[in-house]
């Protein structure tokens, strides 16, 4: 997609065309990950109109699969092989559909790193989600509102900005922490409240109603005017009053006859 325009346009007219996509991964800089890519632990998926979201994640693998918790460690490969040809097993009739992250951009975090974690522990091919239906949120908010539309980091700010941070939210430090203490639950409640919040900030900002801290000219008209409806009507409403006023005074300028 070219533009936020057509991204927030196209959502509204299509939003059975989409779906939110998020996950969480033990720390690059963890010690146990070694020299090897850091393991997935939950991937999160939302379809956006009907808001019905599809977890899969380490601890419900775990318990699909018969292991016990205190035998999670022993087994991650086995874990994660199959948390990942669940997921990739919904992505493959979805291929085609349009799927908005945050900065998932490459091998280290991302898209990438998924189909990387899929090749080890299957030496399969996977049914990857081709580059043109990615949407990156953070690069649509940039287009719209500016570089500034939020302080750094930019999630964890926007959600202050639209009132708080959501619950169950972790940050990367927090979410390496929680993979140390094998709290498997709050990584994926904390990929879950991120992705619901993706989907609040569409929504509100389709409707003209996201709070950003851009200071911009369109930023100040989008946050006025809650739609591009409201824009048009606002543009139609001021060219008939200026051509109502220009009439008026032209009928004062005239000279009167008795």
């Amino acid at each position: 997609m070219a533009s936020a325009e057509k991204f927030f346009s196209d959502i509204k007219d299509h939003p059975d065309r989409f779906y939110i996509i998020h996950y969480s991964s033990q720390s690059l800089f963890d010690a146990e990950a070694g020299a090897l890519s850091p393991r997935i632990t939950s991937i999160v998926v939302r379809h956006y109109t009907s808001g019905q979201t599809v977890s899969f994640s380490t601890h419900t693998t775990a318990e699909y699969l018969h292991i016990p918790p205190d035998e999670v460690e022993g087994k991650y490969d086995e874990i994660e092989r199959e948390l990942l040809t669940h997921f990739y097993n919904f992505v493959r009739d979805r291929r085609e559909k349009y799927w908005v992250h945050w900065n998932m951009r490459n091998v280290t975090f991302g898209f990438e790193h998924i189909e990387h974690r899929y090749r080890v522990l299957t030496g399969q091919e996977p049914p990857s989600i081709p580059i043109e239906v990615r949407i990156n949120l953070n690069d649509v908010l940039k287009n719209r509102y500016g570089g500034d539309y939020a302080p750094d980091p930019k999630m964890l700010s926007l959600m202050e900005l639209n009132g708080s941070k959501v619950q169950g939210f972790l940050s990367g430090k927090e979410e390496s922490e929680a993979f140390k203490a094998k709290d498997f639950i709050r990584m994926n409640t904390s990929t879950i409240a991120k992705v619901g919040f993706f989907s609040f900030v569409i929504t509100q900002a389709v409707k003209g109603k996201l709070k950003t801290a851009g200071h911009g000219l369109l930023n100040f008209i989008d946050r006025l005017l809650e739609s591009r409806k409201a824009r048009l009507v606002a543009g139609i409403s001021a060219c008939v009053g200026l051509l109502v006023g220009l009439v008026q005074l032209v009928i004062w300028l005239l000279p009167t006859h008795s």
